[in-house]
């Protein structure tokens, strides 16, 4: 899970700066909206990730 986050996050980064750099003028705010959320995945999957598992 935490390869995806990281995968998503690093295609969200990319479509940030094509949007923020005006290349892609009227699809920033989704740029915006992915960048931000595959942010708050990345940290989710982060504090996931450092959680051991259930212990018997």
């Amino acid at each position: 899970m935490l390869r995806y986050a990281v995968v998503f996050l690093i295609v969200a980064i990319i479509a940030a700066v094509f949007g923020f750099g005006g290349i892609a003028g009227e699809a920033v705010w989704i740029a915006k909206i992915l960048f931000f959320l595959f942010l708050i995945l990345f940290v989710v999957s982060l504090v996931l990730g450092r959680r051991g598992g259930p212990t018997v």
